[in-house]
């Protein structure tokens, strides 16, 4: 049995609040979507991406293909609008069928594992994770860069041509949680901060996603933050 919680919040800082997310236990999605552009760009991006891909799966299309078909869709939208504003979105997507799962994100929204401990399965495609990548700093410094939110890959921004959709596969074992969440957690609440959460076996899933925005707001809220959480009992 698949227990899931989930929330999304606007912060403190923003009057909109462009992430959006999406969970079925029955169709076995799940996704969060963090949009960009300003104005109401990056809501409209967010929304069409999370629109496309729980078609696409729907149909039987893969995840991984879902997710480049949103791009496709973005990228027609914009051009229909005639918006000098790119707009686009980051996505991290999760399909599970009997109990194995598979995971497709592009961006900086986050995938992580807890198995009694916690491990981030995606890899930020972002600036600061090039740098980190090249030795030039370390994790802990990327959480206080300039250019931290700085993100090298998005949908409907991204030339199609160099869209890079990761896609990464495993089994939920019972007792593992998977959580997926925009920036806006990951940006106030170090690693240590959401592993304690994870670790509370007596919190609920949707306790510990109350706990975790909470936690998020507490640390300055400066983005919109989205979060969910799957705990295989």
């Amino acid at each position: 049995m698949i227990e899931f919680g989930h929330l999304s919040h606007v912060g403190l800082r923003r009057e909109l609040n462009e992430d959006t997310y999406f969970g079925d236990s029955e169709l076995g999605l799940w996704l969060v979507a963090d949009g960009m552009g300003g104005h109401e760009f990056g809501e409209v991006a967010s929304a069409l991406a999370r629109d496309t891909v729980v078609r696409e799966v729907r149909a039987g299309r893969p995840l991984a293909d879902a997710i480049r078909r949103a791009d496709e869709d973005i990228i027609r939208h914009s051009k229909q609008r005639a918006e000098s504003l790119p707009m686009g979105t980051t996505m991290v997507a999760l399909r599970i069928v009997d109990h194995r799962f598979e995971l497709a994100w592009v961006g900086d929204s986050r995938a992580y594992l807890w198995n009694g401990q916690l491990r981030q399965l995606s890899s930020d495609h972002s600036y600061v994770q090039e740098l980190i990548d090249q030795g030039a700093i370390t994790a802990e410094q990327a959480r206080a860069h300039p250019h931290r939110n700085v993100v090298t890959q998005a949908l409907g921004v991204t030339d199609p041509q160099s869209l890079k959709v990761e896609t990464l596969s495993g089994e939920l074992r019972p007792g593992q949680q998977l959580l997926l969440c925009s920036d806006g957690l990951t940006e106030e609440v170090d690693d240590a901060g959401i592993a304690h959460l994870l670790g509370q076996a007596e919190l609920s899933a949707q306790e510990c996603v109350d706990h975790l925005v909470s936690a998020a707001l507490d640390g300055g809220g400066s983005d919109n933050v989205t979060v969910i959480l799957l705990r295989r009992r």
